[in-house]
């Protein structure tokens, strides 16, 4: 365990660079703000910042539509900006990672300018350019992941171009050398400015079925889901030769030292596992989703821990995450009485643990009026409840105007709590969730077994899960209280005495011997030790 590298070590917590903190009254978070709230990342314990997107771009689809890979745009800063925070950051003992987004592009790249300039321009193939249909529609049933076909025609050329995501975001030929090639120097741009590693989005999307051919219906489709679950994207997305890809970008990034790359992956875990690579020359951290999508019940947790668990590769390290900008936040999925429960599992599990900005304070989703809408997906879709925006709204700082977040108009609303949920109120109160955040991370740093040691599941009876992290000096049990009413007799491990080290609830330190009893929705761990 003392060999394990800072990402194994570490816990990341993702910032979305438009909503953590705006430093010029503009509305929008940028990166001066990020440097502004570097303390509070510090007194949380966590030990990288990973940043969403922050690059020149027409913010189509909030910087995951880029228009340059070496710049920033003037919305968040400029490179000297940059540089400022990664010193800072540095300065700190912190890490700092950027997301990475090479399967498209924005269409007002000037690589895209190019190749839909002449179908015998130089980039024409840096793209992905198909012939019509016999009709004269799409090449083929592929959908855009934000509705509609994921074909464009460009009329100028005869030609349609292929975009998994917003018609202006058209994806890159990853079968192209040259863009493979010109990709790999953006990274070494990236790390030779201190980038410690990348979050590389859609990475499962690389690359295509090389013969174009349609994807399967789905027959679990049902009305309302959106046109992306029309059909299962088994020809689309997740192709045996993307390994390769991912093989070649994980080469650069070892060029430099103790750097990470982590994969953006939405698959089932046997699937999911496989972008560890074959001789784990793939990602170092797929990143795992599986505790966003999981029914909250004792069995059903623990079931898709240890299958996760046993999948992982020898030699590979696991990971979890609750929440993201891309999904419905933590406390509006499970309730907010959950929401203690799920800190200690997230940060007792084996692997390294990533965190969502504001889920240390518990906030919620926002209701975003439809005439305030930002997100294209709930744009193209309306009324499927598909958009992205509850999750993104301004970090919640203080009781002040805006919530300490800016001095002008947020480009999101606030959420209506902001007053009473914030950090400097929790700061200033001793069982609130951002200091049990805070107790958790620095056991979590005492007490190395908790995120090296083994796992085992000891039961899962009802609303209950134990189970036992271990190593060869310590062996902790945890024991979580899913539901609504308290819980008795929970037996210890047979020939053991046990030592509460934490309880999500407040006033517990005692020994234990035989059993635990544990209150509504709480979770404890207790260090174990061998009776006599």
């Amino acid at each position: 365990m003392a060999q394990t590298r800072w990402w194994q070590r570490g816990i990341f917590y993702q910032v979305y660079p438009r909503s953590f903190q705006d430093s010029n009254a503009d509305g929008i978070g940028d990166l001066d703000g990020i440097r502004a709230r570097l303390d509070h990342l510090v007194t949380l314990g966590v030990d990288a910042v990973w940043i969403s997107p922050i690059f020149p771009s027409p913010m189509a689809d909030f910087g995951y539509d880029v228009a340059d890979y070496c710049g920033i745009d003037p919305m968040f800063g400029d490179l000297d900006a940059f540089d400022r925070l990664v010193a800072e950051v540095h300065g700190r003992g912190l890490k700092i990672v950027l997301d990475f987004v090479p399967n498209h592009t924005s269409d007002q790249h000037p690589w895209f300018a190019e190749s839909r300039a002449a179908r015998d321009n130089p980039k024409r193939d840096w793209y992905i350019w198909r012939d019509p249909a016999p009709d004269g529609g799409p090449p083929n049933n592929w959908m855009s992941n934000f509705g509609g076909p994921a074909w464009s025609l460009d009329a100028a050329t005869g030609q349609y171009y292929y975009h998994a995501f917003l018609k202006e975001q058209p994806d890159l030929n990853w079968r192209n050398p040259a863009v493979r090639a010109a990709m790999h120097d953006v990274l070494r741009f990236w790390m030779a400015r201190g980038v410690d590693g990348f979050r590389v989005d859609v990475i499962w999307h690389l690359m295509k079925d090389a013969e174009f051919r349609d994807n399967p219906p789905n027959p679990e489709y049902a009305p309302g889901d959106g046109d992306i679950r029309r059909f299962l994207q088994t020809r689309s997305t997740d192709q045996p030769d993307v390994h390769d890809i991912i093989a070649e970008l994980r080469a650069v990034i070892d060029e430099y030292e103790d750097r990470v790359l982590i994969g953006e992956i939405y698959l089932p875990i046997d699937r999911l596992v496989a972008y560890y690579g074959e001789n784990l020359e793939g990602a170092h951290l797929p990143f795992n989703f599986q505790l966003i999508h999981a029914s909250w019940t004792a069995p059903q947790l623990a079931a898709l821990i240890a299958e996760y668990d046993a999948a992982v590769p020898e030699g590979g390290w696991p990971n979890w995450v609750l929440g993201n900008h891309d999904q419905p936040r933590i406390a509006s999925r499970i309730g907010a009485a959950r929401t203690r429960v799920a800190a200690m599992l997230l940060l007792t599990l084996r692997g390294t643990p990533t965190l969502y900005y504001g889920d240390e304070i518990g906030m919620e989703n926002v209701p975003i009026p439809t005439q305030e809408a930002q997100d294209p997906w709930e744009k193209n879709e309306p009324g499927l409840g598909l958009g992205r925006d509850p999750e993104r709204t301004p970090m919640q700082w203080d009781a002040s105007p805006h919530a300490g977040f800016t001095n002008g108009r947020p480009w999101l609303p606030l959420a209506a709590d902001f007053a009473t949920r914030n950090v400097a109120v929790q700061m200033q109160q001793p069982t609130s969730l951002l200091n049990l955040y805070r107790d958790l991370i620095a056991l979590r740093r005492a007490h190395p077994v908790l995120h090296a040691g083994t796992y085992r599941k000891i039961t899962a009876l009802g609303d209950v899960l134990v189970f036992l992290r271990e190593s060869a000096a310590e062996c902790v049990l945890v024991a979580l209280n899913l539901a609504g009413n308290a819980q008795e007799d929970i037996p210890l491990p047979p020939g053991t005495l046990g030592q509460v080290l934490l309880s999500t609830e407040p006033g517990r330190a005692e020994r234990v011997e035989g059993h635990l009893s544990l209150r509504p929705y709480e979770g404890v761990i207790v260090a174990l030790d061998a009776r006599g």
